[in-house]
């Protein structure tokens, strides 16, 4: 059996890292405050002013039925400018890659926590953990790197007129989304990198290779020794009569 429990710490701070960067990166794509959209007109948006995400964009308002109301932006909304829709299926894509990345990772640390014994996967599934979490990164950062540069800019948008809101805000500025996002972004390299980065899953060899006891992936054969001390004491017990039955015996032959 092998054990590698002592050799992948970091590697276990990567999978909760990388777990928690994924439900970050599931709030990002939940969260309507991508841009701030700061609006002189008060008269429809009371706060003014609005939210705008990458599915729907909202405001408050007590000129209109409800209190707060929401329009939703499709894929192939024509007004929506290139980075949203790039947004929506990047970030979708994110979702899916950070599952199954967390899911690889786990697997991976399974095989690292408990006992090993075909040793020629472990490379394959510790390579694909960090490649997942490294593209989850990248098609997380991408949007929003790109949707705050927009909103630096302050890039216009030409809504519809049932959207209540003036294609060129006075002011933009970067909602509470991005910076989460980024921030679940960085984690999930990190965590990706980690993974990536761990030696004895690109020393591992395969399981026809002869055994070892210096091999760090293998650690002390204690089952083996054991097997051979006892297989010892039996060939010492079967080759040679026990002196302590021929003591007994020579006593008793004084006495008669």
């Amino acid at each position: 059996m092998i054990y590698l429990a002592h050799t992948a710490h970091w590697q276990f701070v990567g999978l909760i890292s990388g777990l928690l960067a994924w439900i970050l990166i599931v709030t990002t794509v939940g969260l309507n405050e991508w841009r701030l959209w700061y609006v002189a007109d008060v008269s429809v948006i009371s706060s003014g002013v609005a939210w705008v995400g990458i599915w729907r964009a909202c405001f408050y308002s007590h000129a209109l039925p409800k209190t707060e109301n929401c329009w939703s932006i499709g894929i192939s909304d024509h007004f929506a400018p290139a980075e949203i829709p790039a947004a929506q299926v990047l970030m979708v894509l994110a979702m899916i890659f950070g599952l199954a990345g967390t899911i690889s990772a786990a697997v991976a640390m399974r095989m690292v926590y408990f006992a090993v014994e075909d040793r020629r996967h472990i490379r394959l599934v510790f390579v694909l953990a960090g490649t997942l979490y490294v593209l989850t990164g990248m098609f997380c950062l991408v949007p929003l790197v790109w949707n705050m540069r927009s909103v630096l800019n302050n890039s216009t948008i030409d809504f519809p007129p049932e959207f209540h809101l003036p294609s060129a805000p006075v002011r933009q500025q970067v909602g509470s989304a991005i910076g989460v996002g980024i921030f679940a972004s960085i984690m999930m390299l990190i965590s990706g990198l980690l993974f990536l980065c761990y030696r004895f899953a690109w020393q591992a060899l395969s399981s026809e290779s002869p055994r070892d006891t210096r091999d760090p992936l293998r650690g002390p054969w204690t089952e083996t020794t054991l097997a051979q001390k006892s297989e010892l004491a039996n060939r010492d017990n079967h080759g040679r009569d026990n002196p302590a039955f021929h003591s007994e015996e020579h006593f008793t032959n004084v006495q008669s």
